[in-house]
């Protein structure tokens, strides 16, 4: 039965169709953002999110994939599974215009009253009552990146959640407002980025990290091994300035990237690498990627109009898709932590 007088639609059931219906034709049999409330063997349930940006749709792919198979003997454990902006997969956006971010609107976000982030909290709460097993957020990106997974807290069943993806995992405190850093607060949680939306690898890539999360018993509570896990830490945001031009493509801009910035993606680049041109006087905006506000510091050099590292630093999700740049961020830096959460020294 489906929730009355909720901000949200919480079915017990699929509707029919849903388990062969394309992302941007949601919208014609889900009534808006969806919260499927499933049963199975293990009443604790596992929570999954999809299409929190419409155009990333290897999540919704792997539980349709997921719940097939799964359909004449049920779920191994109780499902939670939250299809998100069904608006904007059906223009194939991240994110429409008259719309905030689906991934910057859960507890904790900067506008905790708009209508998006009480749906959100709303989620939350109901979510919360229920004693979650884990959460997983799934994400496609546009640039080139491994199959990483992202996590708030570095414990071991945070970890361990994590290596069930990937063994590369990041650990990031920002952005603020994103549906693993307010479900760290309830169970191991985590966002995992598959790759790009369509590839046939990221879609098989989220149906396994889902079946093993829904069959396992347990998540180990003891740390793993450090040459098991490649822990990495955000230390920097960096974006171009609201008001800056910038192009890919050589058309001439406040900021020149080259064309195949995407591929300098999880590499360890020393000083001098170069992240393209800027006009005179023109520089990158550096924000903190950590939790407590820690101004991370000059990044770039700009001489003689190079954008060229200062220091070295491993970047992560360089895209040369303009409207993720402007949406969310020319790229992430970050150095490689241990389990104790120190930065390695290079």
């Amino acid at each position: 039965m489906d929730a009355i007088n909720a901000p949200c639609a919480v079915m017990n059931r699929l509707p029919e169709g849903f388990l062969d219906c394309p992302a941007d034709k949601l919208i014609d049999i889900l009534p808006g953002p969806t919260l499927f409330d499933l049963p199975g063997h293990d009443p604790h349930p596992l929570f999954v999110s999809t299409l929190l940006h419409g155009n990333e749709y290897s999540g919704l792919a792997a539980m349709q994939s997921v719940l097939r198979r799964h359909a004449a003997r049920g779920l191994p454990r109780a499902l939670l599974f939250f299809v998100g902006n069904i608006r904007a997969a059906a223009a194939n956006v991240r994110t429409l215009p008259d719309q905030l971010d689906y991934n910057r609107v859960w507890p904790g976000a900067l506008y905790p009253d708009h209508p998006q982030a009480l749906q959100a909290r709303w989620i939350y709460d109901y979510a919360a009552r229920r004693g979650l097993f884990a959460s997983i957020d799934i994400h496609n990106n546009t640039g080139f990146n491994p199959h990483y997974a992202c996590i708030r807290k570095l414990e071991p069943k945070f970890i361990e959640l994590a290596r069930l993806f990937s063994r590369i995992v990041v650990h990031s405190q920002r952005p603020v407002g994103t549906h693993a850093a307010a479900f760290a607060d309830l169970c191991p949680a985590m966002t995992v980025e598959c790759g790009k939306a369509g590839a046939g690898a990221a879609t098989a890539h989220a149906i396994e990290l889902v079946e093993a999360a829904l069959s396992i018993a347990h998540l180990p509570e003891h740390p793993p091994a450090p040459h098991d896990v490649e822990l990495l830490r955000t230390y920097a945001i960096v974006k171009p300035p609201a008001e800056a031009s910038f192009s890919f493509d050589g058309t001439p801009a406040d900021f020149m990237f080259p064309a195949g910035i995407d591929h300098m993606n999880f590499s360890e680049l020393a000083p001098g690498a170069s992240f393209g041109k800027a006009r005179a006087g023109m520089r990158l905006d550096i924000l903190p990627g950590e939790g407590d506000e820690k101004e991370p510091g000059e990044y770039f050099d700009y001489s003689d109009g190079e954008i060229r590292l200062s220091r070295a630093a491993i970047p992560a999700m360089l895209t040369v898709d303009p409207r993720a740049v402007k949406l969310d961020c020319l790229c992430y830096l970050m150095h490689r932590i241990d389990l104790d959460g120190e930065r390695e020294r290079l």
